[in-house]
C-alpha cells in the first residue's frame, strides 16, 4: 500500500479508501472479510454514509471497529446531509442530526473525516461552517469537506471561514475518473473532469477524494457499445472519447502487466494534485487488484496519452 500525508489530521493516509456500500446486516461475512483484508493490506480509511443502506453501512462498520479494538489504527470518513426525496437537507438542524446517527452507529465519540454529501447553492454557506466548526471545537469530527460541491462553493466557504478565524473545509470529494461523464451521474453530483476544475484542485492542491474513480465498472470489459442493460452507466459513459481511453487502457495495460481498469485507477493518481480514490470492491479479489493497481507506475506522457491529450511524436 503506498501512502500520502494529510494534513488536517497530521498522518498518513492509504492512497485508497474502501468504500461500503457492499456493508449491509445480511452480509456481515464479507463486510468484515473485505474490512479484514483492507486492515492486512495496508489500508487504513474507510468511507461510508448516513445513507448508504440505511444506515447499515455504517452500522457493519461500527461493528467490525469495535470487534476488532482498533478504532484509533483507521481513519473513518461518514457523509451526511444528503437531500431526500420531499427536501434538501443542507441545513445546521440535518446535519446535526446526521452526525450524532452516524455516532451512534459507528460506535464512537468522533468522526475523522465529515463530509458533507450534498450542497444546496441556496442555503448561505455560513450557518454551515458555523455547526461544522461548532462540532469540531466538541470533538465530535476532526476535519470536515463537501462532496459534490464546487470550487466556487468551497472557496466561499473557506473565504467566510478565514475571515472570522474558523477552520474551513480541508477536503473536497467529487466523482473524478478517467471516463470523461456526459453528464451528471445523479441530481446534484459534481465532477472534476472540466479543465477548469482539473486546473483549480492543481492551484489550490485540495485533498480529492474521488467517488466512482472506476466509472461504476465501465473499464472492467463488462461493457460494449450496444451493450445498455446499465442504463446509468450507457448513459453518463458511453462516448466514443470514452470508447477509446478503454482501447488505450487495454493497450497499456497489456504491455505492463495489468488489466484497463488496473490501469484506469492508477491514472486518477497519478493527477497534479492529492488524490485519494474511493474503491467500492464487492468480493476480496476485486479488493487485492484494487491493490495491485497503486504499484502501476505512469509517466506524465502516460497519463496524458490515456486521456487522449498527447500524441507519440508531437
Amino acid at each position: 500500500m503506498k501512502y500520502l500525508h494529510f494534513a488536517p489530521l497530521n498522518r498518513d493516509l492509504s492512497r485508497l479508501v474502501l468504500g461500503s456500500m457492499v456493508f449491509k446486516a445480511d452480509n456481515r461475512d464479507l463486510s468484515f472479510a473485505l474490512l479484514d483484508l483492507w486492515r492486512e493490506l495496508g489500508g487504513n480509511i474507510v468511507d461510508t454514509a448516513h445513507l448508504y443502506n440505511s444506515g447499515a453501512s455504517e452500522r457493519a462498520l461500527g461493528a467490525w471497529l469495535e470487534a476488532r479494538g482498533c478504532r484509533e489504527e483507521v481513519v473513518v470518513l461518514t457523509k451526511g446531509a444528503h437531500h431526500n426525496v420531499d427536501r434538501n437537507r443542507v441545513t445546521p438542524e440535518d446535519i446535526t442530526s446526521d452526525l450524532r446517527d452516524s455516532l451512534a452507529r459507528l460506535k464512537t465519540d468522533y468522526v475523522d473525516l465529515y463530509i458533507l454529501h450534498r450542497d444546496d447553492p441556496t442555503v448561505p454557506v455560513g450557518p454551515i461552517v458555523e455547526v461544522l466548526n461548532e462540532h469540531l471545537r466538541a470533538g465530535r469530527i476532526r476535519s470536515f469537506g463537501g462532496s459534490n460541491w464546487t470550487p466556487e462553493r468551497l472557496d466561499e466557504a473557506n473565504a467566510y471561514a478565514e475571515a472570522r478565524g474558523l477552520q474551513g473545509f480541508t477536503a473536497s470529494s467529487p466523482n473524478l475518473s478517467l471516463a470523461v461523464p456526459n453528464g451528471i451521474i445523479w441530481a446534484g453530483c459534481v465532477d472534476a473532469r472540466s479543465p477548469e476544475a482539473m486546473a483549480w484542485y492543481t492551484r489550490t492542491q485540495m485533498p480529492l477524494f474521488a467517488w466512482s474513480s472506476q466509472a461504476r465498472g465501465f473499464f472492467s470489459g463488462r461493457f460494449t457499445p450496444d451493450d445498455h442493460s446499465d442504463e446509468t452507466v450507457s448513459r453518463v459513459f458511453y462516448s466514443d472519447d470514452n470508447w477509446e481511453r478503454l482501447r488505450r487502457a487495454k493497450e497499456l495495460g497489456r504491455q505492463r502487466g495489468y488489466s484497463a481498469i488496473q490501469v484506469a485507477l492508477a491514472w486518477v493518481l497519478h493527477q497534479p494534485f492529492p488524490v485519494f480514490p474511493l474503491v467500492g470492491p464487492a468480493t476480496v479479489e476485486e479488493l487485492r487488484s484494487c491493490v495491485d493497481a497503486t504499484r502501476l507506475e505512469l509517466s506524465p506522457e502516460e497519463v496524458l496519452w490515456l486521456d487522449l491529450r498527447y500524441v507519440a511524436g508531437q
